[in-house]
């Protein structure tokens, strides 16, 4: 019997699908042989005595909470599907955030069902098992384990997670023949959601995801242990960016980037997104992820980074530094101003205030400083009523913060934006001045000038606490620091 007729004797070419050979691969076929050889003479791996994930009370608690939010439904949450790069590879998987958080599995096509029973939910994680030796898929499929990595059995994972598991090959054939209200995490696995074509509502759907990223608002303990390693983390990056920076002026920005991605996948997961290491009138353009461009001695370097840790928590930090190490008189006129709002924004920080508090507080303060300059005419008070300010200080002074850099973003407004801080809430605190290069309603010596400074704040009981005070902020204090790194 081939191994074609193995995997599936009834339709030997239908069995062909899942272990497809390269087109233009050197081996035309396997002969029985080979086959056979490959079935046998391999040690028992399964891993015995696994203890369960760091976040495994937390993870189950949040599924509780979930339960008791929608009884009587059948909940599906899938961690998404491997994508495709270029040709036959894909890009390093990420699993959504929302199968992230309510199990602590990370594995491509993952799903995660609840299905309702008297008194809660029956849980279930459905995953790839390993790979079938008998059938040759552990060798000869793209994803088997020969080729991309062992993966843990169905026991190993139970023990890991606390779920039961069962084969997620299985799943949509059986969501097919669910009965009762469903409701899924869209956008993630289009095999899922086609399965329960019938059964689900966008607007029912929207209610869950809603739910799932107003719950990630408070962070508990774990997660707020994992923010500050990722905080710890990226400042030792930032660290390593300064003692590099002749390097990078020898090169470019990319040295920079690349300097700073060593540290987060050395001590991290990855980045927890696109660096942007903006040097010169680079730094006024917010999201400069190209990291292309030359690096000056003279020329601010606006570095917004942040570490991405390996249960998906990340830091998202900005510091404008002077490439050689000191400030000129108009840079440091100019980022004296962003310390003296993001002060005041952070001051705003503290349980029952409202969300938007330390926003009008930083941009308050920038508004002010364009009056005194002359660069917008006052008072101050027709300003910020205009939003004139907005040329120069472009975007919001924070967001929160947690498994997303943008976290929480699905949150109904009036729980976020319209929101009160409470303790346990992550936010960044990050107002900003860019003046563009060719702008010319200001003078010359504040062209090509962007400064940012971004510090990642933890609301506490009794008002706040700046997670990422391991970095400097005053310009005399970032002028200190980078003097004793750079002669190291």
């Amino acid at each position: 019997m081939t191994v074609a007729e193995e995997l599936n004797p009834e339709n030997p070419d239908e069995a062909e699908k899942p272990i497809k050979q390269r087109k233009n691969g050197l081996y035309p076929g396997v002969s029985d042989e080979l086959a056979d050889s490959m079935k046998s003479g391999w040690a028992d791996t399964e891993l015995r005595d696994l203890r369960p994930i760091a976040q495994a009370a937390e993870t189950a608690a949040r599924r509780a909470a979930l339960s008791a939010r929608f009884p009587g439904e059948r909940l599906v949450i899938p961690a998404g599907n491997l994508k495709t790069r270029s040709n036959d590879t894909e890009y390093a998987f990420r699993a959504s955030v929302e199968y992230a958080y309510l199990t602590g599995n990370q594995t491509e096509d993952g799903v995660l069902v609840l299905e309702p029973v008297a008194g809660g939910h029956r849980e279930t994680i459905y995953l790839l098992p390993r790979s079938d030796r008998e059938n040759g898929e552990f060798w000869l499929a793209g994803q088997g384990e020969l080729w991309v990595g062992r993966r843990h059995s169905l026991t190993e994972s139970e023990a890991l997670y606390g779920i039961p598991a069962s084969d997620v090959r299985e799943l949509a054939d059986a969501l097919r023949e669910a009965t009762g209200p469903v409701r899924v995490v869209r956008g993630y696995d289009a095999g899922i959601e086609a399965a329960l074509t019938d059964k689900v509502t966008a607007e029912r759907d929207a209610e869950l995801r809603t739910f799932l990223s107003e719950a990630r608002l408070v962070k508990d303990d774990f997660e707020v242990g994992e923010l500050q390693k990722a905080v710890d983390s990226t400042v030792r990056g930032f660290e390593d960016v300064v003692k590099v920076l002749d390097k990078a002026e020898a090169t470019s920005e990319r040295y920079i980037e690349g300097t700073f991605f060593l540290r987060a996948r050395v001590e991290g997961n990855d980045v927890g997104y696109g660096t942007i290491a903006a040097a010169g009138p680079h730094a006024c353009t917010l999201h400069w992820v190209r990291n292309d461009g030359p690096v000056r001695s003279g020329d601010l370097l606006l570095l917004d980074a942040g570490v991405e840790t390996h249960t998906y928590y990340t830091a998202d930090v900005t510091r404008t530094l002077p490439v050689n190490g000191r400030f000129s008189e108009i840079q440091r006129k100019i980022y004296d101003a962003v310390y003296d709002a993001q002060e005041a924004g952070i001051a705003a920080v503290r349980p029952g205030a409202k969300y938007r508090d330390f926003h009008d507080a930083a941009q308050r303060v920038l508004a002010e400083r364009l009056v005194t300059w002359g660069l917008v005419e006052g008072p101050v008070e027709r300003v910020l009523e205009l939003g004139l300010q907005r040329r120069w200080t472009l975007h919001g002074t924070g967001h929160m913060l947690g498994m997303d850099v943008h976290d929480c973003a699905a949150a109904r407004v009036e729980s976020y934006v319209d929101g009160t801080l409470e303790p346990g809430m992550v936010l960044t605190v990050e107002p900003g001045l860019y003046f563009q290069a060719d702008d010319l309603t200001v003078p010359q010596e504040y062209r090509g000038i962007g400064v940012r400074i971004e510090d990642d704040i933890l609301v506490t009981a009794d008002g706040n606490r700046n997670l990422s005070d391991g970095l400097p902020r005053e310009s005399g204090e970032v002028e200190s620091w980078m003097a004793g790194l750079l002669k190291g």
